[in-house]
């Protein structure tokens, strides 16, 4: 700061004293400080000095001007040094009556300067100069850093009102406005609460002292607190947001480690198995030749059972042939006898007719009576002979039906015999497999444990992201109250005026709780979505510690079996008729054993890539969260906008009723 006083004194021919004696009484540390020259006349020559040395990086943050009688000049020079400095973020022109001439000078500083947060403006001239008041307004427009603007008492009409309307319209930084005791009255008001539907970032606004309607002020006090819901709601979801990205990324490292372990366990675990497998090969080379010289010998029984098979398959083709040839004698049988009853019918009609015509030729008729008797005797000759034939035949058939049973019975001795064995051998596979099914429980109950704790540390997680959603809904349902508050007050307002009114918000309502329905539907589908993942994770754990426990079983089973394989092959070498079955089973349990060393390879195989496009969907519902969450924040966004334009309706019918009323006529003669 002494050096700032030593540069002043340097530049200006005739110092000032009273400036002087503050820069010295100034102190602290640069950056930090405040130049405070308020109630002090300051020449023009003065002015250009601090011009001059204002440019870059001044000494202090704050600098205070008011009340200092300050010429147009003086002003213009200031601020033009200040349209390139960086350190100060408050300035303080009260109380200088500023006019053409310095309002554009400001609005010169405001399109330039980037640095100044705070300006105070208060018992000025401002409004009462209309081309300088819209300069000053465009560059505030412009302007994208000034935080509070204090314009108390600066003759602002309803005109200037309008240009500050513009300048909001394009501001995205302002956040506090004053400007109490103006006149800028009901169509500066109007233009105000206009503005305010486009710009969102508009925390406090204050209009006292201008002859605004009161409806008009409690419309900005409405917009006010919507902008600062909004921000809030804002920030709320910004640091959610990173919470729940922050999350998301601890997740990621989580799986991909224990990936990585799966992997390498993965690996080691085919590693050994390749190395039982070898082990297993050589043994099974071993015991293939003693197989291949049992597998002779079932040749050799399998070629007699099929020669006592054909022998069956011709003593049926003989049965089946006896049988329809006695269907076709019982056949010709039927139809003689139905061809002697027909002649019988036909003779004894003849007789009938004869009889009545050959009454006087009675020797005639009593010899062909005994012709025809001499016939019937034949014919029951005939029929006994045939009775006797078929006597025979019936002799015939029921021995050889009993020649038949008696080989179908040999054969199912055999056949029994054979069942027997085969018996034998399914008994000792299912006391093998019993014994398997008791290691595999006793593994399964231990990997049932590890993943209960597994399940344990994933219910954490889950409750955490519960207390999250949680925390989103009781926001939600915050804003819910908040806008159902704002609502009930515009139904009271609007059921005084009038009752079609009521009806149309009633409706506007119902939609705005269906909204809020159907915001509460999206979170819960986000919390089973989140549900659903866990469940998947849990399950890949689950089927990952499975696989491994089973790994470990068929190494133990394989390590047993090998055992056994070398007694038995001893056991062979002595009584290779009595262990034909025990081979046969064994070399079945080996095909099984590696059928189910590839099945579990594979299974493997499918499991890692399951994974791989578990962990692939898993970051979709990620980015999908984050999407909605996005959604939600313009939802959020969309409906604050729709209850500005809401209300802003409303004033605007309200305005419309009371220009209408005879109270409005009687004021607008006036």
């Amino acid at each position: 700061m002494e050096e700032f006083g030593r540069a002043y004194a340097r530049l200006c021919a005739a110092p000032q004293e009273a400036v002087l004696g503050r820069l010295r009484e100034l102190g602290g540390p640069p950056g930090r400080g405040r130049l405070d020259l308020a109630a002090q006349s300051l020449s023009l020559e003065t002015c250009g000095a601090l011009g001059r040395l204002l440019p870059g990086a001044a000494p202090f943050t704050e600098v205070a001007l008011g009340d200092c009688g300050l010429s147009e000049e003086g002003v213009k020079l200031l601020l033009h040094g200040l349209c390139s400095n960086t350190t100060v973020r408050s300035l303080d022109l009260k109380g200088n009556n500023l006019r053409t001439v310095g309002a554009e000078a400001l609005g010169k500083l405001l399109r330039q300067n980037k640095s100044i947060r705070s300006l105070i403006l208060e018992w000025n001239s401002l409004g009462a100069w209309e081309e300088g008041f819209s300069f000053f307004c465009q560059g505030l427009g412009a302007n994208n850093f000034l935080q509070q603007l204090d314009l108390r008492n600066n003759q602002i009409n309803h005109q200037g009102a309008g240009e500050l309307a513009m300048a909001l319209k394009q501001n995205a930084s302002l956040q506090e406005l004053d400007l109490r005791w103006n006149n800028i009255g009901l169509l500066g008001g109007r233009a105000l609460l206009n503005c305010l539907h486009s710009n969102k970032t508009l925390k406090r606004l204050e209009l006292a002292g201008n002859n605004v309607p009161s409806d008009i002020l409690k419309a900005v006090e409405q917009a006010m607190d919507h902008n600062q819901d909004r921000q809030t709601i804002l920030s709320e979801t910004q640091n959610q947001a990173y919470i729940l990205s922050k999350e998301v990324l601890s997740l990621k490292e989580e799986k991909t480690k224990q990936f990585l372990d799966l992997m390498d366990t993965i690996d080691k675990q085919r590693e050994e198995i390749a190395k039982s497998s070898r082990m297993s090969a050589a043994q099974v080379s071993q015991l293939q030749e003693a197989l291949d010289e049992q597998h002779s010998i079932m040749n050799s029984l399998k070629a007699k059972l099929q020669m006592t098979e054909a022998a069956l398959a011709l003593s049926e083709q003989k049965v089946h042939n006896l049988g329809e040839l006695l269907n076709a004698t019982k056949q010709e049988q039927t139809s003689m006898a139905e061809r002697h009853f027909i002649e019988l019918q036909q003779q004894k009609q003849e007789g009938a007719d004869r009889e009545g015509k050959l009454l006087r030729n009675l020797s005639a008729a009593s010899e062909k009576n005994l012709l025809l008797r001499n016939q019937v005797d034949e014919l029951e000759k005939k029929c006994k002979f045939q009775q006797n034939q078929l006597f025979q035949v019936k002799q015939d058939l029921t021995n050889t039906t009993a020649e038949l049973k008696l080989r179908a019975v040999q054969a199912e001795e055999r056949l029994d015999m054979e069942k027997r064995r085969f018996k034998q051998n399914l008994e000792d596979m299912e006391s093998l497999r019993l014994k398997e099914v008791d290691h595999m429980t006793q593994h399964i109950e231990a990997s049932e444990r590890s993943m209960q704790d597994r399940i344990q540390r994933l219910e954490a997680i889950r409750i955490a992201l519960e207390e999250e959603l949680s925390q989103v809904k009781a926001a939600v349902l915050t804003e819910r109250g908040q806008a159902e508050e704002e609502l009930i007050k515009v139904r009271n307002q609007a059921r005084l005026k009038e009752q079609q009114r009521v009806q149309h918000l009633e409706e506007k309502l119902r939609l705005m709780t269906e909204s809020r329905d159907e915001a509460q539907n999206c979170c819960l589908k986000q919390k089973q979505m989140v549900a659903e993942a866990q469940a998947k994770a849990s399950q890949l754990s689950l089927h990952a510690d499975g696989l491994r426990r089973r790994l470990e079983e068929l190494q133990q089973a394989l390590n047993t079996k090998e055992e056994e394989k070398l007694t038995e092959v001893n056991k062979v070498k002595v009584e290779l008729q009595e262990q034909i079955g025990h081979l046969q089973a064994e070399r079945t349990a080996q095909e099984g054993l590696r059928e189910k060393i590839g099945a579990l390879e594979r299974q493997l195989k499918a499991l890692s890539s399951n994974h791989r496009e578990a962990l692939l969907d898993k970051e979709g519902e990620i980015s999908m969260l984050l999407e909605k969450l996005r959604m939600k924040e313009t939802d959020i966004s969309r409906m604050r906008e729709e209850e500005a334009q809401r209300a802003s309706f409303l004033q605007n019918a309200i305005m419309a009723y009371v220009q209408g009323s005879p109270l409005g006529t009687h004021s607008s003669r006036k």
